[in-house]
């Protein structure tokens, strides 16, 4: 008996603890709270350094320009709270967050031309706002650009 319930103890997952507070930008799909680096689950935004071209081919810094929209978006209803759902390689948490007001995070960076759906990690979860971005060339849909994870690999081919 006392074995079961020591497998028990020790085989049941703990459910991650939600991380709220005031949101700092580290990048396009990273924010800091409470000094936790989380990295937001199933998106991929440009690179801080990363640029981009826009509709008339004028290069811009796409990446500057993901964090300083994610900024503000986050500025506009605070605290952030993110579910945790485990950890990356960097020992950031990966998460789904949202606003106070429940606008989610992970989905305003995509429908907003900001972020990419990551299917790799998303499975798809953000293909239609991802669609609706590209349709409406918000955010670096309004030009040419690498993708992210192309762009980290050093201009190589990853496996995205």
């Amino acid at each position: 008996m006392l074995r079961v319930l020591a497998f028990l103890l020790f085989a049941t997952p703990v459910v991650a603890a939600d991380i709220s507070g005031r949101a700092s930008v580290v990048d396009g799909d990273t924010i800091e709270i409470s000094g936790e680096r989380i990295r937001l689950n199933g998106v991929d935004a440009p690179e801080s350094r990363q640029t981009c071209t826009d509709a008339v081919g004028r290069e811009y810094r796409c990446g500057k320009d993901a964090a300083f929209a994610l900024d503000e978006f986050l500025a506009a209803s605070r605290p952030t709270i993110c579910v945790a759902l485990g950890k990356d390689r960097y020992k950031r948490v990966i998460a789904d967050c949202q606003r106070a007001d429940g606008a989610s995070v992970n989905s305003w960076l995509v429908a907003n031309g900001w972020a990419l759906d990551w299917v790799k990690y998303s499975k798809g979860r953000y293909a239609s706002e991802q669609l609706s971005a590209k349709a409406d060339r918000l955010g670096i849909w309004r030009g040419e650009f690498q993708l992210p994870c192309e762009f980290r690999a050093k201009g190589g081919k990853a496996k995205c």
